[in-house]
C-alpha cells in the first residue's frame, strides 16, 4: 500500500494539471471563444446639430440633436457645473445658460 500512495498522488496531481491546460476558454469544453468584434462607434459631428444654438434645452431638443450629430449620448452642461474632462468622440455636448437656452453644441 505504501509503494501505491506516490503513484496515486503523481496521477492525481498530472489529472489536476490537464484540467488546467486551456484557460482561455474554461467553460467552452476546451474550445477557444471567438473573439467578438467591437462594437461600432458612433462619432459625434457637431455642424448638423449647430441649428440648436438658441433653442430652449428640452429632451426633445437634445434627442433631436443627438440624433443629428450621429453621437452615441449627449449630455446637457449648466453655467458652473461641474464635469469630466475626458474626451469621448462618441458624446454631444450641450451647453445652455441659466435660461436653458443653448449657447453651444460641440462634441467631447
Amino acid at each position: 500500500m505504501l509503494r501505491t500512495a506516490p503513484l496515486l498522488l503523481s496521477a492525481t496531481a498530472i489529472a489536476l494539471l490537464a484540467g488546467c491546460s486551456n484557460m482561455n476558454a474554461p467553460w467552452s469544453g476546451g474550445r477557444a471563444a471567438p473573439e467578438r468584434a467591437p462594437a461600432p462607434q458612433q462619432i459625434c459631428n457637431a455642424q448638423p446639430a449647430q441649428s440648436f444654438v438658441g433653442r430652449t434645452n428640452t429632451s426633445a431638443n437634445l434627442e433631436q440633436a443627438r440624433q443629428r450629430s450621429g453621437a452615441a449620448m449627449a449630455r446637457v452642461l449648466h453655467p458652473g457645473q461641474m464635469t469630466t474632462k475626458e474626451f469621448n468622440a462618441e458624446r454631444l455636448n450641450l451647453e445652455v445658460d441659466a435660461t436653458g437656452r443653448i449657447l453651444a453644441v460641440r462634441c467631447g
